[in-house]
């Protein structure tokens, strides 16, 4: 089985026991699971659930490593890059984006 959220203004394909990294999300410090509710689509290869655009009652369960302050994780480091040509001018700035680690535990249709 496998289901499609929302999270952070990005969809994510997830199964049971897959690890996927998500924005971070206001919870608690020491919690130890999150609850995603926009569930978009449910399918498990003979039927499946769409939503309109969420699917009522549906939950998909994540668990964090430890707790939720010890999961996030940085990402790599990105160097966007501003160029005029002609015009002697560049900017180069860094950036890490913070992201929240999760197991996903289990799915609810």
């Amino acid at each position: 089985m496998y289901a499609v959220i929302e999270q952070g203004g990005k969809q994510y394909k997830v199964a049971q026991g897959d690890r996927i990294k998500i924005e971070l999300a206001d919870v608690a410090d020491d919690a130890n699971t999150i609850e995603m509710d926009k569930v978009l689509f449910i399918g498990d290869g003979k039927k499946s659930q769409v939503g309109t655009p969420y699917i009522e009652g549906a939950l998909v369960i994540g668990k964090f490593a430890d707790t939720a302050a010890e999961s996030v994780v940085k990402g790599p480091k990105l160097y966007p890059t501003y160029f005029r040509r002609r015009k002697n001018s560049k900017k180069r700035t860094g950036h890490r984006q913070k992201y929240m680690e999760v197991t996903i535990e289990k799915i609810k249709a």
